[in-house]
Parts: structure tokens; C-alpha cells; sequence
């Protein structure tokens, strides 16, 4: 990253404000009943899951007593067959509005995780042990990707910044290609578009390994 950039910290805190602006617009409550994208899962359960995602990679960054290689245990359940299972839900009664906080407060608990863990901090992950610049990266992937679904479910429209999708792919997908529009390859490399010459994935993975810093 270079001395003009945005850290880690920075780009997720950015990219969480503007995916909640953007989910302010929809048209109403019961829009967020709707399918999210390609998803099997309502507007509503995609923000929880989001939400639950930046919760549970902020929690992974704090655990520093042994064994580090498994997943802090929080409950997770599903609220219906089929739905996601995570240990954040929103209450219902606090409506979109609430919803939305829990969302915006997930993210800034990351962030402040990232911001505040040291360099050799290491949570645990499917994808491999990230470090805090990763563990920030994996933030972004869920918020851009998981509001790029929601938008298609709320009629929308979800434009993230290319730089940031730019900083996403170079930090987590290594063998994405470089020449193609940044935004359009994230979703190609998450399986939600097709690229040119490029077939749409059906399986994919992020690479968490930490970057070696120059001696």
C-alpha cells in the first residue's frame, strides 16, 4: 500500500457507510422480504448475515489465548429452514432503521479491530489464517458483494469505488485478472457475473495469506 492509499481500516469504514446510504433508499419495509440477487436468502437475512460477518471476523481478531485455530463460539441459529445461521440478528420491532445500525455497528467494530490488533495477529479462517489487513479485505468482499446482492433484490443501484474493488483483488484474489474492470472482476470472482473469454466461476475462494513486507 502505498503512502497515498487508504489503509485497510479506512477503505472497509468507507465502503460500510456508503453500502448503508445506499440501503436507506429502499422503498420500503416489506422490500426487504424480497429474494436477495442469486441468493437463497431475503434482503432482510443478507443485512444479518453481513452484519454477522463483520461481527465474527472483528471477534476471530481478539482471540489470543490457545488453540488459535478455531472459531470463537458464539451460538449461531437460523430463524427459518434454509436461512442463514448467525449470532447477530436484528429485532424486528426496531425496523429497517434498526437494521441498518446493527449493520453500520458490526463494521465499525471490524474496523476498530483492524485498526487496534497488531501486525501479527492471526484469525482463524476457512481460507487460511488472516492477518489484520486481510482480515479488513474479507470485510470488504462480504459488504460489497452482499450489497450488490440486496440492490438487486431492492431495485438498487450499488456502484462501489473501483479502487476499492482494485485493493479487494489484489489483496485476496491474486489470480484475478488485472485488465478488466475492477468492480465486474470482483463479482466474476465471486461467482455473480461473468467476464469476457471467462467462464462464470461456480466455486471460488479468497486467499488470506499475509503479505511479505520488503526488508
Amino acid at each position: 500500500m502505498s503512502e497515498h492509499e487508504p489503509s485497510p481500516a479506512d477503505d472497509l469504514e468507507r465502503t460500510v457507510r456508503l453500502a448503508v446510504e445506499t440501503l436507506r433508499d429502499a422503498p420500503g419495509t416489506d422490500a426487504w422480504e424480497s429474494k436477495a440477487g442469486s441468493l437463497d436468502w431475503t434482503c432482510w437475512e443478507t443485512a444479518e448475515h453481513l452484519s454477522d460477518d463483520l461481527f465474527a471476523y472483528a471477534v476471530q481478531l481478539g482471540l489470543t489465548t490457545p488453540p488459535l485455530d478455531v472459531s470463537v463460539p458464539f451460538a449461531l441459529e437460523s430463524r427459518r429452514p434454509g436461512g442463514p445461521r448467525n449470532s447477530v440478528h436484528a429485532d424486528r420491532e426496531a425496523g429497517v432503521t434498526g437494521l441498518l445500525q446493527v449493520l453500520q455497528t458490526s463494521g465499525a467494530l471490524l474496523v476498530a479491530m483492524v485498526r487496534t490488533a497488531p501486525p501479527d495477529a492471526r484469525a482463524h479462517h476457512v481460507f487460511g489464517a488472516a492477518d489484520p489487513a486481510a482480515s479488513a479485505a474479507m470485510g470488504l468482499v462480504e459488504t460489497l458483494v452482499h450489497t450488490y446482492d440486496m440492490s438487486q433484490g431492492l431495485g438498487l443501484a450499488w456502484a462501489p469505488p473501483a479502487d476499492t474493488c482494485a485493493r479487494v483483488l489484489a489483496r485476496l484474489f491474486p489470480g484475478a485478472p488485472r485488465d478488466t474492470d475492477p468492480w465486474t472482476t470482483l463479482l466474476w470472482a465471486t461467482g455473480r457475473a461473468e467476464l469476457p473469454g471467462r467462464p462464470r466461476l461456480t466455486t471460488w475462494r479468497w486467499h488470506n495469506e499475509p503479505v511479505s513486507q520488503p526488508s
